[in-house]
């Protein structure tokens, strides 16, 4: 039977024939068109995009909302690159605001969570020139000695692109020697917007969109699953968001290693991009709605709490989002410093497992491939044990 919400659209006889038949492709499993997500994105309501959108949701995960208990390493907000949206990094002549961690630095970073049950590191940062493949490798491999069960999630595709060219290896070869040493997979920044033109005004000096896919592709070949990102609300258009989506869609049919989709909201505080207005949250809500539609072939739909703040991420599970990041620690500065909500991005698991209880979804606690750890619906925080039905 169809779903109520999806049973009152396809009935509401005040919908267009474009809008009613592609309600019905979602009823149906059927992908929609580029053309039909951007009619999306210019003339659909938000109430129907968030009937369309929660029905795709809990048809795969029901009524579950997936974290994770994780934490940020970032060695170096000093960047050979010039991201004009961006407010973290810091050229090397700069040093107001700038850091650069030592190997000691890293490694006691990682030996503090001795004896906590965090299950991924997530080490992202500004592209050095010093510090490359070979260093990050060995990097990574002193990680694993100190914690063997650590899942290492880690560099961009922009910053795997400068440190395979330095190398002078290719991308698999490059990726095969990180996952050697112990990485496990691969966040998905510095995907930004994949249109070309855009890409030329707002990060025309880092890898390419056509890079990008292929790092990824290079590393689902090899194994090693992948995130996905866009950056949306800046200078972009409609039509630039659904290309963007649809080059990953191509690229997920093709290899099916992506894990999940994250769409992440441009900050305008202190980059060369502030005289931007932020879109606002009912285009955020739209813009999840839209993107759990259009990604048919994406497990997983992000909504990564510290950008968006703790409210919003709430509002968003019920626009299609199933997944809101993990526990952070206060450990990454990248979207404090563009002024994200979340100025102390921390929350205990406890925490996390309330915000989501509040909005009547049911806690899972996932590992980075999404193996369910522990289900929260009935666990007694007093007791620290999982009471079974």
């Amino acid at each position: 039977m169809k779903t109520q919400k999806i049973q009152s659209v396809l009935l509401d006889s005040k919908l267009s024939v474009d809008f009613r038949n592609i309600a019905e492709k979602v009823y149906q499993d059927e992908r929609i068109t580029i053309n039909e997500g951007i009619l999306l994105y210019e003339k659909a309501e938000l109430g129907y995009l968030g009937a369309l959108a929660n029905h795709i949701r809990e048809k795969r995960h029901g009524n579950y909302v997936f974290f994770n208990r994780n934490f940020h390493i970032e060695p170096t907000n000093f960047c050979v690159f010039d991201c004009k949206f961006c407010s973290y990094s810091r050229m090397l002549k700069q040093k107001e605001e700038a850091w650069e961690l030592s190997e000691t630095d890293i490694l006691n970073l990682v030996r503090s969570y001795e004896g906590k049950q965090v299950t991924e590191v997530h080490i992202v940062g500004g592209v050095h020139p010093k510090m490359g493949l070979h260093y990050f490798a060995e990097l990574i491999r002193k990680i694993k000695t100190i914690r063997p069960d650590l899942h290492v999630k880690a560099f961009t595709a922009v910053e795997l692109e400068y440190m395979c060219r330095k190398a002078k290896l290719s991308y698999s070869e490059g990726l095969r020697i990180l996952k050697e040493h112990g990485q496990n997979s691969l966040p998905g920044g510095g995907a930004e917007i994949f249109d070309e033109e855009i890409r030329k005004q707002i990060c025309d000096d880092k890898c390419s969109s056509s890079q990008w896919l292929e790092i990824h592709e290079a590393a689902h070949n090899l194994g090693m699953p992948s995130n996905a990102t866009m950056l949306y609300g800046h200078i972009e258009k409609f039509e630039h968001r659904v290309d963007h989506m649809n080059r990953l869609r191509l690229l997920q049919d093709k290899t099916k290693g992506f894990n999940t989709f994250i769409p992440l909201k441009f900050r305008n505080k202190g980059n060369q991009m502030s005289h931007i207005k932020e879109v606002n949250v009912i285009e955020d809500l739209r813009n999840y709605a839209i993107s759990r539609i259009f990604m048919d072939n994406f497990a997983h739909l992000k909504a990564y709490w510290p950008m968006i703040g703790r409210a919003t991420t709430q509002l968003s599970l019920a626009f299609g989002v199933d997944d809101i990041d993990g526990t952070i620690n206060d450990s990454t500065k990248i979207y404090t410093m563009a002024g994200a909500e979340e100025q102390n991005p921390s929350l205990t698991t406890k925490e996390l497992v309330e915000l989501v209880k509040q909005v009547n979804r049911i806690p899972i606690e996932r590992d980075t491939l999404y193996n369910v750890i522990t289900d929260y619906s009935n666990f007694d925080f007093n007791n620290s044990e999982v009471l079974i039905k």
